[in-house]
Formats: structure tokens, C-alpha cells, sequence
């Protein structure tokens, strides 16, 4: 018997799908909303909502959704990247959503989108989205967040996708530091063209503010908006410095506060353009407060970088001299801000879903390009996928053998698939099994055989899969694959399992193999009981695979339930190996 889990595929939640209508007559209960009319004094030269301004804006309404689930106040923790699609013109109306995307034990993660309006011609834009943490705060009591509980299918991937995002932002510092150090970045120092060069020195600013009690809450504690806003003044002076123009500001990096400010602080901001590329600058911003009775023990705050551009007439990037840096920590800012460049566009590429889902797949391979220095990021890219394809809701039961179900998909060019089945195994014991991929061609016929590529940490390796032909294909395929593994990051969270292509330059296409790739595929394992584990098999399937569904629909439920139920009997032949294992999980 199936479980009473409330699922998407159970009749209890169907109803109560259907009953929302798709959201309609349903309003997240965290959610709050705010508009702005952009007048004049918001503005900067170019007659543009000023970032900072907007910047106060975001901070103000992602706090109200936080206070609204944590019935306390809420500070500011982080600031995730930020990317401009269109600037905002006085005049317009700028619509600002935040809601609660998930609780963790005393922060959670606020999800923001900002869209700008015309007024006059009912035309509206999206501006940007942001994801920002804060921290519940009480003074005299520890405080245990309430969980959220998704209902629509945009809630529950945002709930299932914010664990790996929070994952991410537990290490970034880390993973930046380690970015920095292994990724190969061009010295063009001694080629760049002297006569359009520009000391850094001379964008050097610094500026000192004055915690007042409006910058603050009513617990005296700064807005994180407030200083975020201080820091892009300070950030566009430096840009304007180099380029001797209005600047635009294209992209922050995460804003991470490492400690509060409070009210009779002063804040001392500093800004310079760690370097300037072909159309864009890098501006580092550090911010460090101390009190007017310790004016020698400054307390770092917040550090960031932004990335500005200077458009023309017709809103193009224009060219921007060179920065010539200082020796020392000039050169390594210079150096370290090129990595960061390059780092931004491998994340684009790399950990971009919808970049990849946007592209044809006749005009791009599915397959992402293995990069060690950007391995996070593929990563997390890979986990984010599968969770999102769980979280949807239409997925259609195509048939039932034997309490092995199979459903698809039908998703744009893509058809997915999915099968389930309850086994008596401990469900960490059936992740483990399960994990190594090299003990697949024991259960599943269609692998011939599995070598492992590379172990790339704890949490992901690189595996080299030969599998049986497709009906009609006379060559044996073979697949590249990064696997990832995660634990659960609270009750309720699956054990996950993710799979996806990669291409290595060690494996590059054999002749006797016709090369395959998986989009997204993988598995995940819910604890239903006692020695009682919900398996689920997820595949988007692509257009190669395709073409043999068309022609074999009718053995497709047949054999994906043999190739499953021999999975069943690979875990319960095996769930005693493992034992002293779990108790690591």
C-alpha cells in the first residue's frame, strides 16, 4: 500500500489543487507587497531610480514578509547576487513582492521579485530578483522559526530548491576563496595600452556616516538596505572616477553582514575599482563602524563588489579605459577581480539552468563543461534540477504494475518520466546502495559498465557509464556523468541523488560509442516508516530517447518495471551490507 504522504500524486492533494484553481483565490501568507511611485529626488543623473534607493526598498519589504512568519523583529544576514535587466525612469511605479520561501531553525531564506510599471502605457518590466536571509531576533529568548508549508508548485520548488541555495551560502566564503585560488587567470598587465591607463589611486573614496535614528530599527539596529544604499553611493563615485561618466549599475555579489551596527555608530565606507575590463568595472566596497569613544577598534560590517557599465545615447556599453593597480594588494585585488569575472560567467553557463533549458538543442549540446574551478556551482546546478522536476505538479499516471507506478511528464520539448514503489530497506541504507554507481550494472541491465572518473569530494564524483544500444542503433552508448549526493537538510527533505552530463577533455567521443546525454535524471528516498523507504527514478528524457519512446510505447511500462523491481531486489539482497555506515548519516 502506498503511503498517505500528501503528494502530488495523491487524490487528497489533487483536490486541493484543483480547489486553488492554480493559485487563484490563494495568497502565501507571508507575502507582502510594495509600490513606489519614483519621483525626482529618487533619482540620479540620468533621471534613473538610484540602486541605493531601490536597494532600501527590497531590504524593507523582504524584512515586513520575515517579521510577518517570525512574529519578531528580523535583521538582515545576507544579500544573495543581484542582476539588473532594465533601469527605472521617474515616473514609473516599482512593484516590489517578497515572501518566505523556507524557515530554518532561527533564519530563513526571503524570496524578492521587482518588476518596474509605466503608468501611461500599462507596460511592465522586470527589474531583478533577489534572494535575501534574515535572522530572527529576540532579546531575552532563543527563537525556533515555524516551517513554512508550500502549496502551489512555484512554493514547493522554491522550499525544496532554498536547502541547497542555504547550503551554498554556508560556504561561500570558502568556495570564493578557493575560486580565487585555482582559477587560471590571464595577466594582461604589461600588454594593456599605457596612454588609456588609469591609477587606481584615483578612484579611491572614502566616506563616513553617522547611524542616526532613522537609519535604524526600533531595536536601534541599522537597515541593512540603509547601508547596502551608502554602499552603491560610494561605489558609483569610484566608478565615476575612472570612466569620468554617469556609470550603471549592472550586478552586486552577495552582501554578507558580519556583525550589527548600531544607532550613534559611524560607518566608515571605502570604495575603488579593483579593475576595468572592455565594457565593465569591478568596485570593491568595505564597510567597518566603530564607536566615537573607540575610534581605533573599527569592526568590519560588510564587504562587496559591483559591477558598472557606461551606456550611450542608445543604452550601449561604451569602451572604459584601463585601471593601472597599486603594487601589492592592488595587483592582487586587480588579479582577483578577473577571476571573479570569469567566475560569473562560468556560474552563467555552468550552474545556469535556464540558460540551458532557453537554447534549442539543436544550436547547444545538453552536456555543461566540467571546470574544476567552478565544481560548486555545477553542483549545486545539478541538484536544483532534479528538486525542481520533483516539485512539479502535472505529473500523470501512465500505469501500475504491481504497486510500481510510473508517471510522465509531457514539459516544452521534454518528456519526463518518473517511477515509485515503497521497499522495505532503512531508507540512508537504500541512499548508499544506491549512491555508487559502480554497482548499477548489478541490477540494471541496460549499464554494461561504470567507471570511476574522478572523486571530486564527498559530495560529488565524475563517472564514465557504457550502456546497451537503442533499438535500431547498432553502437553501445556512453555517458559522461557528474553524480551528487545530499543528505536531508531537515524532517520531511528526501535523500537525493542527482545525475546529469558533463564532458571531460580525458573522455572526449569514441568511435565505437555513439555519445549520450541525461539532462536531469536521479533519485530521491523518503522515509515512510520504520525499515520502510519511498524510492523514486526521475529522467527528463531527450530528444535521442525520444525517438525510441515513439516506437516502443507499448514495452515502455514493461520494461522500466523489471529494470525497478530489480532495484528492489538489489536493496533487499543488500540492505545488511551498509549497517555500520548509516551510523555516519
Amino acid at each position: 500500500m502506498f503511503s498517505s504522504r500528501q503528494s502530488r500524486k495523491s487524490a487528497s492533494r489533487a483536490e486541493d489543487d484543483s480547489a486553488m484553481a492554480d493559485g487563484e483565490g490563494y495568497r502565501n501568507p507571508t507575502e507582502v507587497q510594495m509600490s513606489q511611485l519614483v519621483l525626482p529626488y529618487h533619482t540620479n543623473q540620468r533621471g534613473e531610480l538610484s540602486v541605493g534607493q531601490l536597494l532600501k526598498w527590497i531590504d524593507t519589504t523582504a524584512c515586513l514578509s520575515a517579521e510577518r512568519h517570525a512574529g519578531c523583529p528580523c535583521v538582515t544576514a545576507s544579500m544573495d547576487d543581484i542582476y539588473f535587466e532594465h533601469t527605472i525612469s521617474v515616473g514609473h511605479v516599482v512593484n516590489i513582492k517578497a515572501k518566505v520561501n523556507r524557515a530554518f531553525n532561527s533564519s530563513m531564506e526571503v524570496g524578492i521579485q521587482v518588476a518596474s510599471e509605466d503608468l501611461c502605457s500599462e507596460k511592465q518590466w522586470s527589474v531583478c530578483k533577489a534572494l535575501a536571509t534574515f535572522v530572527a531576533h529576540r532579546e531575552f529568548s532563543k527563537v525556533k522559526l515555524k516551517q513554512t508549508i508550500p502549496r502551489t508548485e512555484e512554493e514547493k520548488t522554491e522550499h525544496s530548491v532554498a536547502a541547497e541555495r542555504r547550503r551554498m551560502r554556508l560556504v561561500y566564503a570558502d568556495t570564493i576563496k578557493d575560486l580565487l585560488a585555482n582559477c587560471a587567470v590571464q595577466d594582461d598587465l604589461e600588454s594593456r595600452d599605457c596612454s588609456r591607463m588609469v591609477p587606481a589611486e584615483k578612484t579611491r573614496v572614502e566616506s563616513v556616516k553617522l547611524v542616526l535614528p532613522p537609519h535604524a530599527n526600533h531595536q536601534g539596529n541599522t537597515f541593512g538596505g540603509q547601508i547596502m544604499a551608502w554602499m552603491e553611493n560610494v561605489a558609483t563615485i569610484a566608478a565615476s572616477r575612472l570612466c569620468r561618466a554617469h556609470p550603471t549599475l549592472k550586478a552586486i555579489e552577495m552582501f554578507h553582514f558580519r556583525g550589527p551596527s548600531q544607532v550613534g555608530d559611524r560607518l566608515v565606507l571605502k570604495a575603488i575599482v579593483n579593475n576595468a575590463f572592455k565594457h565593465s568595472m569591478e568596485v570593491g566596497v568595505c564597510v567597518e563602524a566603530y564607536r566615537q569613544e573607540a575610534e581605533n577598534r573599527r569592526r568590519h560590517i560588510n564587504s562587496a563588489f559591483m559591477t558598472f557599465v557606461v551606456l550611450d545615447a542608445d543604452d550601449q556599453p561604451q569602451l572604459l579605459p584601463w585601471i593601472r593597480p597599486q603594487p601589492g594588494d592592488g595587483e592582487r585585488r586587480y588579479r582577483e577581480a578577473s577571476a571573479r569575472k570569469k567566475i560569473r560567467l562560468d556560474r552563467q553557463v555552468g550552474a545556469g539552468q535556464k540558460y540551458i533549458v532557453s537554447c534549442k538543442q539543436a544550436e547547444m549540446p545538453l552536456s555543461v563543461p566540467w571546470d574544476p574551478s567552478n565544481q560548486v556551482y555545477l553542483s549545486y546546478n545539478n541538484v536544483s534540477s532534479l528538486k525542481m522536476l520533483v516539485a512539479k505538479d502535472n505529473w500523470v499516471l501512465s500505469s501500475e504494475i504491481n504497486q510500481v507506478r510510473l508517471y510522465t511528464l509531457e514539459d516544452d520539448k521534454y518528456l519526463s518520466f518518473h517511477m515509485e514503489m515503497l521497499v522495505h530497506v532503512d531508507t540512508a541504507q537504500a541512499f548508499l546502495l544506491l549512491s555508487d554507481l559502480r554497482r548499477r550494472p548489478e541490477w540494471d541491465k541496460h549499464y554494461r559498465s561504470v567507471e570511476l572518473v574522478q572523486q571530486v569530494d564527498e559530495d560529488d564524483a565524475i563517472y564514465h557509464v557504457i550502456t546497451s544500444a537503442l533499438c535500431g542503433d547498432a553502437k553501445p552508448q556512453d555517458f559522461v556523468i557528474l553524480a551528487s549526493w545530499r543528505k536531508p537538510c531537515d524532517n520531511g527533505d528526501p535523500y537525493v541523488i542527482a545525475l546529469r552530463s558533463v564532458t571531460l577533455p580525458t573522455h572526449r567521443e569514441m568511435p565505437e560509442y555513439r555519445r549520450g546525454e541525461t539532462l536531469c535524471s536521479g533519485f530521491c528516498f523518503w522515509r515512510e516508516g520504520d525499515q520502510l523507504t519511498k524510492v523514486s527514478y526521475y529522467n527528463q528524457a531527450t530528444s535521442g530517447f525520444l525517438n525510441y519512446l515513439t516506437t516502443n510505447v507499448a514495452g515502455l511500462s514493461s520494461e522500466f518495471y523489471n529494470t525497478f523491481k530489480a532495484c528492489e531486489e538489489f536493496l533487499l539482497d543488500n540492505r545488511n551490507d551498509l549497517a555500520p555506515s548509516l551510523q555516519t548519516l
